[in-house]
């Protein structure tokens, strides 16, 4: 615990408090305002006890808004939003429920006019206070990612941490971010397993090895009881099946040193009738969810050995293996055998492997702490001779090394003031019989657990350059700032303009955004959700493990194809093409595209696609993986496109679950709950962008007619007797809120694109949230109103969006 106490101590000096297991910046004092106390009680509270506490008032309010207690005290950031929400919903005139006496028009005027600007005003002294977002911690993403980077190694540390929590939609956002003496102590493990990877102590690097394996020697193929294999010349293997139990795995390389390995397998398809045979790979030792232990999908040429090369950093004990896909079962190949079987199968010709790879040594790592001090020989371990630094100067050395770290770590300049603590932790270490390069590590590890650290430094007001240039690399890379906009934030160049976007397109250029695709796409369309369900193999027999990474590299490519070429943000509702490979063609019925690579397909008439919102992994997360509900869908539609998310159900509302059996359709279901105008106030927006996706299943297929259990016609698919039989007719019509009446989900598209400004504001409120850590507020809807405006000259190109995004002051303000 020692540690624990040590960053406790550092708080203080950043003038932090700690709240329950929370870090919160320290508030300012309460200012009650008795005489507008006074006056509200007076004037205003009257109409709401007549038109709103009985509803909003109890243990159990609904909204989970609670006005008989409220406080006015609107330096309160919980109290303020509550009042900024009442004057919202009045103003609209979504409450009083339409079934309820309604106050006159010019009480609740002279209300709304009273809280709004104090409100405002409120909002506006917290934020000259204390900025408009609390103060952010590094998730577990974005600490691996920062770790890795400062060190210059590959480990996997965010596993060793707890999960984070999420706020408005992000797990980056400082709200959801909390931080406990457990949390510290998993911290100083993670420092202890980064330090022991970046710093060796091996005088020379561990053994490389570079073999030649033949599947026929590896132990899978070797001990099968089952005939599904035909062995041919030089050692090679042809597998005919594609049963998961059958993945042959490279069972004779199983290093034990962890490091980066270079990966070369020859294969090609055999008898495949001059067309592709994909095969995947993965790594052992994690789990198969999502992406998570892929290596890749590839697809081997027909009759011609093809060598597909990778570097992949492999942890010890772990090895590759490889499956085909899309062939017969094994219980179908063993009843003829392999070596007589005429279907095709996947021929490996070898696999060679060689690692791990150290281009010098000590590593880079090692050099980048420690750069060329020499090493000596220290006491033996278990791994035989060891060296450790040594120093003449320790503490010279060690103020020279802890200002070079701490300068990268805390992501801006450093004074010896900053350093003073980690040199003293060297000096205490030293002084108790610690060696150098301990003493060393010890500081170190102190670094890497401070606040400087785990917190993204930003003060009430305008970003400094260092700040700008972290929110900048932790919006587009999850990760700290690269060498140049360090040089930049340091020249006090980077807030320029014209600065500001040329590095823009630089990090969108860089390899490492694929991180903005991946966590904030993953999170806005809720791809990381994509296991959180296992389709029913009865219902759903076709759902398979390459169907759906390819559903999610649809998304992630689309995304990025948009971005890349600045189109439309109006595609992500309805577009002309998508990002197609063999495997999702098939499932979405579109000829003419083959094999595992993906490629840019224009869209067939009447296809029922385009847009995001058609896309089979949002219409799988989206589902339960054995039924759809329109309740779900239609939420999440209002949320994650229109930016109007329904407010919770109440808690005495049960869920509506669909029958499965056929019985009664989810409509017929939902047709009595929305007859009770409590509960139709809400379903008359839910429901009609959920019915509009009735014609997509579980796993994103189109339906006529749904799938069901219980009695009902049987399927045939290609001459196969489906073990789910047809149950009744879809009915993908409703009349959205407006009035407005649509016939299918081509049809509601073109509604949705009515409103492009509202796309607009809710895809900018996304971004906003993701990339500053908090969510806009009212305060906030000039300046989002004012970027809605520029892109709408510039046809609400993405890219274009960014820009705006990243010049406004809401993202360059705490």
């Amino acid at each position: 615990m020692g540690g624990v106490r040590t960053w406790l101590s550092l708080c203080v000096g950043m003038g932090l408090t700690l709240i329950g297991v929370g870090i919160v910046a320290a508030p300012p004092d309460a200012n009650p305002q008795s005489a507008d106390s006074q006056q509200f009680d007076k004037q205003f509270r009257p109409l709401l006890t007549r038109h709103c506490v009985e509803c909003h008032s109890g243990d159990k309010p609904k909204g989970k808004l609670r006005l008989d207690n409220l406080t006015l005290d609107l330096a309160d950031a919980a109290a303020r939003d509550h009042w900024a929400a009442v004057v919202e919903r009045l103003e609209s005139g979504e409450m009083p429920p339409k079934d309820k006496p309604r106050p006159p028009a010019k009480e609740v005027e002279a209300l709304t006019g009273w809280l709004t600007p104090r409100v405002s005003a409120a909002e506006t002294a917290a934020r000259t206070a204390q900025g408009r977002v609390v103060l952010r911690r590094l998730n577990r993403v974005e600490y691996e990612n920062t770790v890795c980077d400062l060190l210059g190694i590959k480990v996997n540390l965010k596993d060793q941490l707890p999960e984070d929590g999420s706020a408005d939609g992000f797990d980056n956002a400082g709200a959801a971010h909390h931080t406990s003496s457990f949390l510290m102590e998993k911290y100083l493990e993670a420092a202890e397993t980064a330090l022991n990877m970046a710093i060796t102590n091996r005088p020379k690097p561990p053994p490389s090895v570079a073999k030649r394996y033949s599947m026929k020697d590896m132990h899978p193929v070797k001990s099968s009881t089952e005939d599904v294999y035909r062995f041919l010349q030089d050692g090679e293997v042809v597998c005919f099946c594609s049963s998961e139990w059958h993945n042959v795995w490279v069972s004779e390389f199983y290093p034990s040193n962890a490091g980066s390995y270079r990966f070369r397998i020859s294969a090609s398809g055999f008898q495949s009738l001059d067309k592709p045979l994909t095969f995947r790979v993965t790594q052992t030792g994690s789990a198969l969810m999502g992406k998570n232990g892929l290596v890749g999908y590839f697809d081997a040429p027909p009759d011609k050995p093809t060598i597909f090369e990778f570097v992949r950093h492999m942890e010890p004990r772990t090895t590759i293996s490889m499956l085909p896909y899309g062939l017969q079962g094994a219980n179908t190949v063993k009843q003829t055998g392999g070596e007589d079987w005429n279907g095709p199968g996947l021929a490996i010709q070898y696999a060679e492997i060689e690692g791990p790879l150290n281009e010098i040594w000590p590593p880079a790592s090692h050099r980048s702490i420690f750069g060329e001090m020499p090493q000596k020989t220290a006491k033996p371990d278990n791994y035989g001779e060891r060296v450790e630094v040594a120093s003449d100067q320790p503490l010279v050395d060690a103020e020279r090394i802890l200002k070079t770290f701490t300068r990268r770590a805390f992501r801006r300049t450093v004074t010896a003031e900053d350093v003073a603590p980690f040199v003293a932790i060297v000096q205490a270490k030293l002084d108790g019989g610690y060696t150098f390069e301990l003493a060393i590590r010890a500081a170190l590890k102190g670094v890497l657990i401070s606040p400087e650290f785990l917190f993204l430094r930003e003060l009430p007001g305008k970003l400094d350059d260092f700040a700008l240039a972290s929110r900048l690399s932790y919006f587009f890379w999850s990760t700290m700032p690269d060498d140049e906009l360090f040089t930049l934030a340091e020249e006090k160049k980077l807030g320029q303009p014209d600065v500001l976007r040329q590095q823009v397109e630089r990090l969108l250029t860089d390899p490492k955004a694929v991180a903005l695709t991946e966590n904030f796409v993953g999170q806005w369309m809720g791809l990381r959700d994509i296991d959180a369900t296992e389709p029913s193999h009865i219902v759903y027999p076709e759902f398979d493990h390459l169907l759906k990474v390819s559903m999610i590299r649809e998304t992630e490519l689309f995304f990025e194809e948009v971005l890349k070429n600045d189109l439309s943000l109006t595609n992500f509702v309805a577009s002309e093409f998508t990002m197609l490979n063999g495997r999702l063609a098939k499932h979405y019925g579109i000829p003419g595209v083959d094999g595992w690579e993906f490629h840019k397909t224009v869209l067939p008439p009447n296809s029922h696609r385009g847009g995001m919102i058609t896309m089979a992994s949002v219409l799988k997360v989206t589902s339960n993986g054995t039924t759809t509900s329109p309740v779900m869908r239609g939420a999440w539609v209002l949320n994650r496109i229109l930016g109007t998310p329904p407010p919770p159900p109440p808690d005495n509302v049960s869920a509506i679950d669909p029958d499965i059996r056929g019985a009664t359709t989810i409509r017929e279901q939902l047709a009595k709950h929305r007859s009770v105008e409590s509960c139709g106030i809400c379903h008359r927006k839910i429901d009609p962008p959920g019915f509009a996706l009735e014609s997509f299943d579980c796993i994103g297929g189109w339906r006529d007619n749904y799938r069901v259990t219980g009695n009902g016609e049987a399927v045939y698919v290609d001459g196969r007797h489906m073990p789910y039989h047809k149950g009744k007719k879809v009915d993908p019509s409703d009349v959205t809120e407006d009035g407005q009446p649509f016939q299918n989900i081509d049809e509601f598209r073109q509604l949705l694109l009515r409103d492009k400004d509202q796309l607009a504001r809710a895809l900018t409120t996304k971004l906003l949230t993701y990339s500053t850590g908090g969510a806009p507020t009212k305060a906030d809807r000039p300046e989002i109103e004012a970027i809605v405006a520029r892109i709408r000259d510039k046809g609400y190109g993405l890219r274009t969006l960014v820009h705006e995004i990243v010049q406004s002051g809401i993202f360059r303000n705490k």
